[in-house]
């Protein structure tokens, strides 16, 4: 099983297996053909309202960890689909924002690590 991240203005990479665009919003400025994109999967981004929270400074990234951590614990459809996919082979998780660090998406990678 493998399971990683990139960014989606990255190029596609012949390892990455399915890439599956894991933001609610689609990304600025990329059309569909160039983000390559298998599976749109918005359900399991954070929620607006969570999103918003965090991203006008209200919240520290361990608050929005622990949001977002139990949003997904609360929302088991995408969970389960998405865990169906790394289950059939190679997963890309595709993520539009700068930080590659401290974004939804690594956050997203270690809790499916943890459940498969």
């Amino acid at each position: 099983m493998q399971l990683k991240t990139k960014r989606v203005y990255e190029p596609k990479s012949d390892d990455d297996g399915m890439r599956i665009l894991v933001d609610r919003l689609w990304p600025r400025g990329l059309t569909k053909a160039d983000a390559a994109v298998d599976l749109w999967l918005k359900e399991i981004a954070p929620t607006t309202e969570l999103r918003r929270w965090f991203h006008t400074g209200e919240g520290s990234w361990e608050e929005f960890r622990e949001r977002y951590l139990a949003e997904l614990d609360g929302n088991p459809a995408p969970v389960e689909q998405l865990r169906q996919r790394i289950e059939e082979g190679p997963v890309t998780l595709l993520f539009s924002v700068k930080d590659e660090a401290q974004n939804h998406a690594e956050l997203l990678k270690s809790y499916m690590l943890k459940r498969l």
